[in-house]
């Protein structure tokens, strides 16, 4: 890999963010002594943001199973034999008894996945009106339905979707391990869409698929160089490895290297709330202790990630408390 900018962006978009990090120059943020990198992340994460909140956020999988995407760690492919049976859309009350129980449960923000590869026009009408079942509840509304067309973004918004996600999932020279039914311009035309809709950018990545801590670094680097701005919103999910899928014996990855991926990501989006995502389950209290010293401020709460587990409620109330940290208000 050289050492170059990531050059990837939108077709449409200016050349150039204000601040254009080069792989190398996140590359050397990875590299420093842990603490050093740690005290960074903090000191700017303190710039930002309230140090003791965190947000909560909910996600549940709309529309499971069936995707013929071949995602190599997702167990929804179609590709894949995980035992996932294919289901369709949730109804209007279905979900809004969903979004009800994560409010009750200090949730501010609701996600909602489908697994679809593009959405056809009858399939957003159709979100659109959970997106409005979402809202009518008070909070925040997220969607991740895979590649948007035109006019898609439009509809979301006007239902009153006030995120969209679609990861970038790795750097671009590693894509192409990971996924060979779309391509890396594929993902950026769709957060071309979004944010000409006017609708905010959720947008992150996966670690511990096999990258390099240079190809970790050139997902960062790419995140952070997307024009015209950086994503509000950073997942920052870790590998959850499942019996069937491609990755399903990757080794593990070093927590201590996925804390380094928080805080790198903390240094180089200021503002962006950087997530801990999927993976969480797999992780020690220490470690999640340690991600939010390097500035995650959000996780996904509740006991599911559209198809793999996450530390239930109480579990995460408690460690919350131990950490003094407050759940966001909005």
């Amino acid at each position: 890999m050289n050492e170059q900018p990531v050059r990837l962006v939108p077709r449409s978009a200016p050349a150039a963010t204000p601040e254009r990090w080069l792989v190398a120059e996140v590359a050397a943020l990875f590299d420093l002594p842990f603490a050093d990198l740690l005290y960074r992340a903090q000191t700017v994460h303190r710039e930002h943001f309230d140090p003791g909140e965190v947000e909560l956020a909910t996600l549940l999988s709309v529309k499971t199973g069936g995707c013929p995407e071949d995602c190599g760690y997702c167990p929804q492919s179609v590709h894949f034999d995980t035992g996932l049976a294919a289901g369709k859309l949730m109804g209007v009350d279905t979900v809004r008894e969903a979004a009800q129980r994560a409010k009750q449960a200090g949730a501010t923000r609701f996600c909602m996945g489908a697994a679809w590869r593009a959405p056809k026009d009858r399939d957003v009408d159709a979100v659109a009106e959970l997106v409005r079942a979402v809202k009518e509840e008070g909070l925040e509304a997220c969607a991740t339905l895979g590649m948007l067309g035109e006019g898609h973004a439009e509809t979301l918004r006007d239902a009153g979707l006030d995120y969209y996600n679609h990861n970038l999932d790795s750097a671009p020279d590693f894509y192409g391990e990971i996924i060979t039914t779309r391509d890396y311009q594929d993902r950026l035309d769709t957060l071309e869409r979004v944010r000409g809709a006017g609708v905010k950018v959720c947008c992150g990545g996966i670690v511990g698929m096999g990258e390099s801590r240079l190809q970790r670094a050139a997902l960062v680097a790419q995140l952070a160089n997307l024009a015209p701005d950086y994503p509000e919103s950073v997942p920052i999910n870790h590998l959850v490895k499942v019996a069937g899928t491609s990755l399903a014996d990757q080794p593990d990855l070093d927590p201590l290297e996925f804390v380094r991926t928080i805080a790198v990501a903390r240094i180089t989006m200021p503002r962006a709330r950087v997530r801990l995502s999927a993976g969480r389950q797999q992780m020690s209290e220490a470690v999640q202790a340690l991600c939010f010293l390097a500035g995650a401020n959000s996780i996904f709460y509740g006991e599911k990630l559209l198809t793999t587990g996450n530390p239930d409620v109480a579990a995460d109330m408690d460690l919350l408390a131990k950490l003094g940290l407050q759940a966001r208000r909005t």
